[in-house]
């Protein structure tokens, strides 16, 4: 009896501990492999609850949510200077965030979160300047790219 409890137990807890969220780390870097001024990676695609660790690699970068670009009901985020800030994304849909001095230079990145993305139009609408707008077109055309396949 003892044997077959000690067995759905370990059983019970594995599919818990499948069950956690994940942690997904984003550098904000001066220089990275996609250029300068840029989060590596600029695509994150996550599930509902899982967290994302903004690290704070270079100096004078912030992470923080791009008004327009979060779905209905998501709380908007905003990191300090040269600080790590993790966030956890609760709602489904795509998210646009920006380093506040640097999102004209093209440092944006889109995180998506789930299986559907309701508020996808309305984060394609918000006007976007400068090399920001050029980097957005590309983060949306990998979103499509990746729709079906499972988060990070």
């Amino acid at each position: 009896m003892w044997r077959g409890f000690v067995l759905a137990a370990a059983a019970l807890m594995t599919m818990v501990a499948g069950a956690e969220a994940a942690e997904v780390e984003v550098k904000l870097l001066n220089q990275g492999a996609e250029g300068r001024m840029v989060f590596e990676p600029s695509f994150v695609k996550i599930n509902p609850g899982d967290t994302v660790k903004f690290v704070a690699a270079d100096p004078s970068h912030n992470a923080e949510t791009i008004p327009g670009m979060l779905p209905d009901g998501a709380e908007p985020f905003k990191g300090e200077f040269n600080k790590d800030i993790s966030v956890t994304f609760d709602k489904e849909g795509v998210y646009g965030v920006k380093c506040l001095p640097h999102a004209g230079m093209g440092m944006v990145a889109l995180v998506a979160v789930g299986a559907n993305y309701p508020n996808v139009d309305a984060a394609k609408g918000v006007k976007q300047t400068g090399v920001a707008k050029k980097k957005f077109e590309a983060l949306f055309k990998k979103l499509e790219e990746t729709k079906g396949a499972a988060a990070q």
